[in-house]
């Protein structure tokens, strides 16, 4: 039972006030002892012979009557036309009310998204059985860094900008970070490039597999997003030519390549955004030693706490 939090009784106390009133104390008296007036001591004790112990707790504030509450045939025509996907505004001109009764009444009954008319999916969790199984392979974008921006100053105002057609544009630009992770070791491949096309993902492939090689893991399949450098005719023929059977997400569905998702958080938390970079130059040079510290020495949750290097039989033990 929660008591109000300026509440002089609980019901404990009120049943010693009743039976001080029962056993000949006066309503005052009995009033002033427990620390309240006289009429809150006179109601208690009507509800007291009203009701019985059940009179002595608390009631809800609620009211029991309500004259304006939307009815409930408007309600149900308010919750069929939200499954419909209407927006409350759409709803409240074809139904003719203000918008804020629709937006109260969505809220109330848990549509107040649009994203809780769709039941969440369950997780679909999978690992391959051994390493180069299947490599998850996708692209991250990062601003180019000129000198610190607003992630450390706050202020995005004296970035370098240049005018296209009236516009200001940002000189800086984007790199553009192509990362791998093994779907069963999670042992990850990164690097910093200038595009995303085509010909930049086919040399990014072919460099992750001889390096996945080198710790004796022969790559079998690599999936990727539907991204235009990877329905690409070049990156198609560098697949046959690697024999590699290429997987594609579904569309619309990037938690199928959840992995590299993942890691990509992972990656910009500890590397990209972990600690603050003058330049673009030396982010990229530090991101060598920390793939190493992720695949050697960083503790991975999906493998009781072990780092990716514990799944390779050729991995060094120690790599520093």
């Amino acid at each position: 039972m929660k008591l109000h939090a300026n509440a002089r009784t609980c019901p404990k106390s009120r049943q010693l006030l009743v039976e001080r009133i029962d056993a000949g104390w006066s309503v005052t008296d009995a009033a002033e002892a427990a620390g309240i007036t006289d009429r809150t001591a006179r109601r208690w004790m009507a509800r007291w012979r009203a009701e019985g112990a059940t009179g002595l707790l608390d009631r809800s504030s609620a009211p029991q009557r309500i004259p304006h509450k939307t009815p409930p045939e408007l309600v149900e025509e308010i919750i069929r036309l939200r499954r419909l996907r209407m927006t409350a505004a759409q709803i409240a001109t074809a139904l003719q009310m203000a918008l804020s009764t629709v937006s109260a009444v969505l809220k109330r009954v848990g549509l107040g998204k649009r994203s809780k008319l769709d039941p969440p999916e369950p997780p679909n969790r999978y690992e391959r059985r051994r390493p180069g199984e299947l490599i998850h392979i996708d692209v991250k974008k990062l601003g180019r860094i000129l000198k610190p921006g607003h992630r450390v100053t706050g202020s995005r105002r004296g970035q370098a900008t240049t005018h296209r057609n009236g516009k200001p544009v940002r000189l800086a630009g984007w790199e553009f970070v192509h990362v791998a992770i093994d779907d069963h070791s999670r042992l990850a491949y990164a690097e910093v490039l200038t595009d995303e096309k085509g010909p930049t993902a086919v040399g990014f492939l072919k460099r992750a597999v001889d390096f996945y090689a080198g710790y004796g893991v022969t790559v079998e399949r690599v999936m990727t997003d539907n991204g235009s450098p990877y329905v690409s005719h070049v990156h198609a023929q560098a697949c046959h030519e690697l024999r590699l059977r290429h997987l594609r997400t579904r569309p619309y569905r990037p938690r199928t390549n959840g992995k590299a998702e993942r890691f990509i958080q992972t990656l910009q938390r500890e590397w990209a955004y972990g600690r603050v970079f003058q330049t673009s130059a030396q982010r990229t040079a530090a991101l060598a030693p920390w793939l190493t510290h992720y695949n050697f020495k960083r503790p991975h949750g999906a493998l009781s706490h072990k780092p990716p290097s514990s799944r390779l039989t050729n991995a060094p033990r120690n790599n520093s």
